[in-house]
């Protein structure tokens, strides 16, 4: 399995196929090395085609694919694997399933007790957020840069910020320890997602000693 690291977009509620596919090819095109396709608006029959057309695009470009939430829908496209939050299915059964060649990410919120308890079931690596205001998930609790670096320190795997990261704030989660930056709005809707994936990435050339 290759290393996680760097820009991690996941795909905004886009009906649109076809575009959602040329954006994405953008942002891979830019170096982006992990997709997660979440769609919490589109159908079952919907969220297929959508998957697997993304799962080709990931394959063309050397690049993961997560799938948010569907462990079934994963396994369906052969995505490289599945990311779970609190309330959707228990990681354990989830690892089992998947085995041991794809991917188990987990949602651990502001709490580094979910993130040990997940590593211990199987994660292969655990998020963290919200880290700034973020309009896909507006109510949600704010996490502190802080546990990036406690979690680097004390769990053997890659750790993930997400919530309403941008260019501009970017740099001090880096900093602070996180291995994958989790953004939607700032490459998806950016005039020039190519690029904006090819900065993001950057920040993490630049951290490296």
């Amino acid at each position: 399995m290759m290393r996680l690291e760097g820009l991690y977009a996941i795909t905004p509620d886009w009906a649109d196929t076809a575009h959602l596919v040329t954006i994405t090819e953008a942002i891979l095109k830019g170096g982006c090395k992990v997709l997660q396709y979440r769609n919490k608006t589109a159908s079952p029959c919907h969220r297929n085609e959508q998957a697997a057309a993304l799962r080709g695009l990931t394959r063309r470009h050397g690049a993961v694919l997560i799938i948010n939430d569907d462990l079934d829908l994963a396994l369906a496209v052969e995505a490289d694997g599945v990311h779970l939050g609190a309330e959707d299915g228990d990681l354990a059964a989830a690892r089992a399933r998947l085995g041991p060649d794809r991917w188990l990410g987990a949602s651990c919120y502001q709490h580094l007790d979910l993130a040990r308890a997940a590593r211990a079931a199987g994660a292969d690596y655990v998020a963290f957020g919200s880290f700034f205001a973020s309009p896909t998930k507006p109510l949600a609790g704010r996490a502190d840069a802080a546990l990036l670096s406690a979690a680097g320190a004390e769990l053997d795997c890659p750790v993930c910020a997400i919530g309403g990261i941008s260019l501009a704030n970017a740099p001090g989660l880096v900093a602070a320890g996180a291995h994958l930056l989790a953004v939607i709005s700032a490459v998806y809707n950016s005039a020039d997602p190519e690029r904006a994936s090819r900065d993001f990435m950057q920040l993490f050339e630049n951290s490296r000693p």
